[in-house]
């Protein structure tokens, strides 16, 4: 009788601990279903605003019919459904690339880079790269652990047994992989001088020391 008693317990045991791993592994898998939804609302946040960006470059240099075509063949290609993680990264990166190329073709025209709508499209942009840059960081952080969940034991065995499988990462491989990050050229602009500092001046005299006269400014012969 006690051994059976012992078997049921350990029955018992063994199913809680089971349950409590299962459990687990759905609250993982939900957090990383939770982040990639997440990433998915910038990322059309994104393609919207390369589209407008796209329609503002149009109207100062629609002769560069050949890399406004470009990136608008990467954004349809981006905004494919169907896209796994990992192929949506690529995709992404692809679109970057384009995305930069048309940037550098902005920099020669004096009047668009002037242009309140084109400077508001870019600063919006930078700021939805910044949010995908953390919803991507969020979202890896959760596959690694539940991915880790899944390949070690004893979960490994619960997770099989429920078809609870391992997550792809969002990244960009090899040389694209901060290609999802588009840099606008804020990072090379000019600082401004210290105040009291006059543009075109020479560096601040240094004051004689203390009960020596100031130097007499040089004659002319």
């Amino acid at each position: 009788m006690i051994v059976w008693i012992v078997i049921a317990v350990v029955v018992v045991l063994l199913v809680l601990a089971a349950v409590g791993i299962y459990n687990g592994l759905i609250k993982l898998r939900n957090l990383v279903q939770e982040a990639w939804r997440q990433i998915d609302v910038e990322l059309k946040r994104r393609h919207d605003l390369i589209g407008n960006l796209v329609e503002t470059v149009k109207g100062y240099a629609a002769h560069e019919r050949g890399t406004l075509e470009d990136v608008m063949k990467a954004r349809s290609a981006a905004m494919a459904g169907g896209q796994s993680p990992a192929q949506q990264a690529q995709s992404e990166g692809l679109l970057s690339q384009a995305l930069g190329r048309l940037i550098a073709v902005a920099e020669a025209y004096p009047d668009l880079k002037a242009n309140q709508n084109f400077l508001a499209l870019q600063q919006e942009l930078t700021a939805t790269e910044d949010r995908i840059a953390s919803a991507r960081r969020y979202y890896n952080a959760n596959v690694r652990e539940l991915n880790t969940k899944v390949e070690t034991v004893p979960s490994n065995i619960v997770a099989n047994m429920f078809g609870i499988h391992r997550e792809e990462y969002f990244e960009v491989q090899g040389e694209e992989r901060d290609a999802v990050k588009v840099d606008f050229g804020q990072r090379d602009a000019t600082i401004p001088p210290p105040s009291g500092y006059a543009a075109g001046s020479g560096p601040a005299a240094t004051p004689p020391p203390a009960g020596q006269p100031p130097a007499s400014p040089p004659t002319r012969p």
